[in-house]
């Protein structure tokens, strides 16, 4: 077999040689209910050919982003990537690109990843910033572990706007160190007080805004109270468009900013890869994950860039790593890089204000249709409607339909009691008509 070479001889002679009696027990220390009961429902053994026309007829059973009405969000938006970006970042130089492990030789990697640290430092309104991380879920998992060194506390509460993935990476990289976490009810409206559930034991309070049901939060208050307990701040942006309009998370006093890079630059991409923006106060450097370029000059003074601090796990020790990350996704903040430089201070604003219009206009419109209550009165691009029926249901009439309506909270939070909620969003890629045709078509499906 061209991809799968080893004989059941083979197999047995390395299992033999590892000292175990099957393959099933490389696996023992995986948790029972992470393991898959059965092989998936696919086809064995066939060909290249065949192979391609299967999945090319399972690929077809989607609906790209691009094809029809399309207001999904909850932390993955679509947004209009210049041709320019794709065009610069497959020259062979960046596309093959990847960590710098003679980073001295490496100037223009180097010098790209300077200036996207410099760009999220002034979006986050922060002092430092690493060059990347995976996404922001994991990004926010980081900063979690970074609060616990920082403070020798090992407490993190959640607030009940942050988002249901985000909330689960901080939970699971939690309970393999034993730290404590404390999750806050979901938050619809912004009403949680967050204060009250911080302790003198608690490390970091985390809460993201706009939110997961796109209301904005004011840091302010909650930063008081944190610091008055000894606590750090996390704050967690999932849409980066939103840096464009609202006052930085720096500017409010947060401690860390987690922020998830994607829709800057890079495409839905059915999930990924994506890009983990992270910066801190100066003052924590040493304990931020990841790794920092910086400037300086040679010994003929000509301008140059080096790798400051390199704290993973697979440049150093990993007993004194600060992270077992060993990516900082290249590619991917190359692009938020090439696009926020297209884009500048001016252009980043004027698109985020180009988005805010389009979601009023959108949640106007909803607001007309009966039965459909719009639950915030503030938001970015990004809001909650509620329903007189199950989401869930409405979604998927809709997308039979040619619409693709937004995320049931349902989908991200079951077993809530939430299933009449939808997240619902709006960017610059949306038209007069796709707005339209999701107000007329809710309407539709909803008198039926």
């Amino acid at each position: 077999m061209r991809y799968l070479p080893l004989t059941g001889q083979d197999r047995e002679l390395m299992l033999a040689r590892i000292g175990v009696s099957s393959v099933d027990a490389l696996f023992a220390d995986v948790p029972a209910d992470a393991l898959m009961p059965a092989a998936p429902d696919l086809p064995r053994h066939r060909g290249e050919m065949e192979v391609e026309r299967i999945l090319g007829r399972m690929a077809a059973r989607n609906v790209p982003a691009g094809s029809v009405p399309f207001f999904v969000g909850a932390g993955a938006y679509k947004h209009h990537v210049p041709a320019s970006v794709d065009h610069l970042i497959q020259r062979s130089e960046f596309l093959t690109s990847y960590t710098p492990y003679q980073p001295e030789i490496a100037q223009g990697t180097l010098q790209y990843l300077f200036e996207f640290q410099t760009q999220v430092a002034a979006l986050t309104g922060m002092e430092v910033a690493n060059a990347s991380m995976y996404d922001g879920s994991t990004g926010t998992a980081e900063a979690v572990l970074m609060a616990h060194r920082v403070t020798k506390r090992r407490r993190a509460v959640l607030s009940g706007g942050l988002h249901a993935h985000y909330a689960e990476t901080v939970r699971t990289m939690s309970e393999m160190s034993g730290d404590e976490v404390v999750s806050l009810p979901p938050d619809v409206r912004a009403v949680e007080d967050l204060a009250a559930a911080i302790d003198g034991r608690t490390s970091c309070v985390v809460v993201q805004t706009p939110d997961v049901f796109g209301n904005l939060r004011d840091l302010r208050p909650l930063a008081e109270a944190a610091h008055r307990n000894g606590a750090l701040l996390i704050a967690v942006v999932t849409e980066a468009i939103s840096f464009g309009l609202l006052e930085s998370p720096g500017a409010m006093g947060a401690d860390i900013v987690v922020a998830e890079g994607q829709s800057i630059g890079n495409a839905l991409s059915f999930g990924g890869p994506y890009v983990g923006l992270f910066a801190t106060r100066a003052k924590y450097v040493r304990q931020m994950p990841g790794r920092l370029c910086g400037e300086t000059v040679d010994g003929d003074g000509r301008r140059g860039f080096v790798l400051t601090l390199s704290t993973r796990e697979q440049h150093i020790r990993r007993d004194k790593a600060t992270s077992n990350i060993c990516t900082n996704s290249g590619l991917c903040c190359l692009a938020f890089t090439i696009h926020m430089t297209l884009l500048g201070e001016k252009g980043l604003g004027r698109l985020a204000r180009v988005n805010h219009a389009a979601a009023v206009q959108l949640a106007d419109l909803l607001a007309g249709v009966p039965g459909v209550e719009v639950l915030n009165t503030t938001f970015f691009n990004e809001f909650t409607i509620r329903l007189p029926r199950p989401a869930a249901a409405v979604v998927e009439t809709l997308a039979d339909g040619g619409i693709l309506a937004g995320v049931p909270v349902s989908r991200l939070l079951p077993g809530q009691g939430l299933d009449d909620l939808l997240l619902v969003a709006s960017t610059e890629v949306n038209t007069d008509a796709d707005r339209a045709a999701l107000a007329d078509g809710l309407r539709d499906v909803l008198s039926r």
